[in-house]
């Protein structure tokens, strides 16, 4: 998926602030499960507490993330 694309789904989505991870999940290339162990090991985006039930992401690491990933 091109940049471009990725841009627009998450402007959609919200254009700033927070994704839950059902949003996530929709622009990531990898599944629920992946994303945790990449947040575990530190290899991506580390996700905001904001309760004991609701966990976000930043909108705009999370596309600095991407972004690297796509120029890597």
């Amino acid at each position: 998926m091109n940049s471009e694309k990725r841009a627009a789904q998450m402007a959609q989505a919200q254009p700033k602030g927070y994704m839950r991870q059902y949003e996530l999940l929709m622009i990531l290339p990898f599944s629920a499960a992946t994303l945790w162990r990449k947040v575990r090991a530190g290899t991506f985006v580390q996700p905001v507490k904001f309760s004991e039930r609701v966990t976000a992401w930043n909108r705009a690491k999370v596309q600095e993330w991407l972004d690297a990933q796509e120029a890597a």
